[in-house]
């Protein structure tokens, strides 16, 4: 059924039910390196204020140095955040999507005091031409906070492939209010085909010589579709797993990397032992699918299979924060002991 099987087991204190809290803080740290890029671009308190004024920009690209320049002049008429106060302390923010990870942010300086601020910077980005045609840019204004609650100011998403790339003058925008599809964290990024099992210890009865003495977990990831194209040539791309809460090097696993395909193939099962049945309830595998390149490697999306009750042995945690579908299919699996449960998934930011 697949061209490779890995069996690991599901590691922690079976005694006791609650983990500490410390341990499993810096064991996430591992698995979340990258979660401060990857969450949406409106991180921050955005209050009540609603977006108003406009932003004036100009965009080129410089082909000799194949850099991609966002030219932020000035904003006007922008909401005024401390009513009491009378005042707002802007700055404007780029990212290019949906490609957020890899790519970065950048952002203007903070203006104090103003509601019209003058920024007059040039925000860089050293990308090929082809790649950026292929991206949008969203840019935001937003009000800078002392203690990290940034108001949300408004926006402007554009869509690169149809710039006119001879326009290279400053222009004024209208600021726009925050699209509701990106605040709920619905961008496409591909869909995994893939298929579970539960095997309950010592259901396969005694006869059988592959009974296991506690209960296993299969994961078999089929295939991918429609990832991210983050070049010309494509995505060299694998899937890691993880069951949470265990973090450790016994639960890490992952396939092998399906070089320039959007729609990779990767044939993989997993075994995961030591599961008894109660376990199903606290546990959630993490499948998340990264770009793999020398430096560093980029996420690109993932799913949780789980409960999604925010809770794991009474701990509260972020990750326990399954989507209604990814819910279904494991409930699903957990009525249907023995048996395949197939699905098809959308990835989506962890």
């Amino acid at each position: 059924e697949s061209d490779t099987a890995s069996e690991i087991s599901f590691q922690f204190n079976k005694h006791k039910k609650t983990p500490s809290i410390g341990s499993h803080s810096s064991d996430m740290a591992s698995v979340s390196s990258v979660s401060g890029s990857v969450l949406s671009v409106y991180s921050g308190d955005f209050g009540s204020v609603d977006a108003q004024g406009t932003v004036e920009f100009a965009l080129d690209y410089d082909e000799k140095n194949r850099e991609f320049q966002v030219h932020v002049s000035q904003c006007r008429d922008l909401a005024v955040v401390d009513e009491k106060k009378g005042r707002s302390d802007p700055y404007v923010k780029t990212y290019l999507l949906p490609d957020k990870a890899r790519m970065g942010k950048r952002k203007t300086s903070v203006k104090k005091r103003t509601v019209n601020p003058i920024y007059n910077e040039v925000l860089r980005y050293k990308i090929e031409k082809m790649v950026l045609l292929i991206q949008k840019l969203n840019l935001s204004v937003w009000h800078n906070d002392p203690l990290g609650r940034n108001s949300f100011l408004g926006e402007i998403e554009i869509d690169l492939a149809s710039w006119d790339w001879s326009n290279r003058k400053l222009n004024w925008y209208p600021l726009k209010p925050r699209s509701l599809s990106a605040v709920n964290g619905v961008d496409h990024r591909g869909v995994m085909n893939l298929s579970i099992k539960y095997v309950p210890p010592g259901s396969l009865g005694k006869m059988c010589p592959k009974n296991p003495p506690s209960g296993e977990v299969h994961i078999w990831v089929k295939d991918v579709k429609d990832l991210l194209q983050l070049r010309p040539s494509g995505v060299d791309s694998f899937v890691k797993c993880y069951v949470l809460p265990d973090t450790s090097k016994k639960s890490y696993q992952k396939t092998r990397v399906i070089k320039r395909d959007t729609n990779p193939v990767f044939n993989h099962t997993i075994v995961y032992d030591g599961f008894h049945t109660e376990d199903l309830k606290d546990a959630c595998v993490e499948l998340t699918v990264w770009d793999h390149e020398k430096l560093t490697n980029h996420f690109l999306g993932g799913i949780r299979l789980g409960l999604g009750t925010g809770l794991s042995y009474g701990i509260s945690v972020d990750w326990m924060d399954s989507t209604q579908e990814e819910v279904a299919f494991w409930q699903e699996m957990m009525s249907a002991a023995n048996e395949w449960i197939e699905g098809l998934l959308p990835l989506r930011s962890l």
